[in-house]
């Protein structure tokens, strides 16, 4: 299937692990020049050096901390003219209410409301004057299915979920298309390391991690290209009539009762 996206360029924050990575993955399979956006250099250097080799496709590197306003702005104001914006940065501190600290709070809404915010409206203005481009937001399904052991989440989550319908319902207006990912339980480093924390809390034994997933759908986790791919189609000519909502990627978690 032709997606229409070689030759586009697309921005990816959060690209250098994960979801992030996966889905520059598949942008680069289709074809688009690469720019990443993450903390660590040396994680950026590796996956763009691996792109490039796998793919042949332009990646340009952005090592930076987007829960900076400056930061944000220099990024934003290097890649006003991406076709594709992917805002993936944001992990939260994990946790109930009675163990977050303030600080945790600040960190979490920081990185994935207020960053995600501000650099969505830079390259949305610029997207809107030249009336063409494609913003999603992989935000996550506590926002859907709230988690009082991911009480930031659950509320960055939800957050997120009002502005990018907010947004997208008017952004067609003026040519551009904004939508989001929500990702269920993603077999991602983060996953396994809190999956291990709970395993550890509950057996003693973090190796045990594994008996922790079985009671998801299909007994497993999602594998981060299946979300990567929603993302890649939910960009792409052919989901050319998709703004204003949410694409959920969880196996039918968040309608499910309490799993762990």
């Amino acid at each position: 299937m032709d997606l229409g996206l070689r030759g586009k360029s697309v921005l990816v924050t959060g690209g250098s692990r994960g979801i992030g990575r996966a889905a520059a993955e598949a942008f680069g399979a289709a074809g688009c020049a690469l720019h990443l956006a993450a903390r660590s250099p040396e994680d950026l250097k590796r996956a763009a050096d691996e792109l490039r080799s796998t793919y042949q496709v332009p990646v340009t590197i952005h090592p930076g901390d987007i829960s900076k306003l400056g930061e944000v702005m220099a990024l934003a104001a290097v890649c006003r003219d991406v076709d594709i914006l992917v805002n993936n940065a944001g992990a939260t501190p994990t946790g109930p209410i009675e163990q977050v600290t303030d600080a945790d709070w600040r960190e979490g809404l920081d990185l994935k409301v207020i960053a995600t915010v501000n650099l969505t409206r830079e390259i949305y203005l610029a997207m809107r004057a030249r009336r063409r481009g494609v913003i999603v937001n992989v935000i996550g399904n506590c926002g859907e299915r709230p988690d009082p052991e991911i009480i930031i989440g659950t509320i960055a989550n939800t957050g997120l979920m009002g502005f990018t319908r907010a947004l997208g319902a008017v952004s067609p207006d003026h040519g551009v298309r904004v939508l989001g990912v929500n990702p269920g339980p993603t077999a991602t480093e983060r996953l396994v390391q809190l999956m291990q924390r709970k395993a550890e809390d509950r057996t003693g034994n973090p190796d045990n991690w594994r008996d922790l997933v079985k009671p998801l759908p299909f007994g497993r986790a999602a594998e981060p290209k299946e979300v990567a791919d929603m993302i890649v189609f939910a960009a792409s000519d052919r989901a050319s009539f998709v703004s204003g909502t949410i694409l959920t990627v969880d196996g039918g978690v968040a309608w499910r009762g309490r799993l762990f």
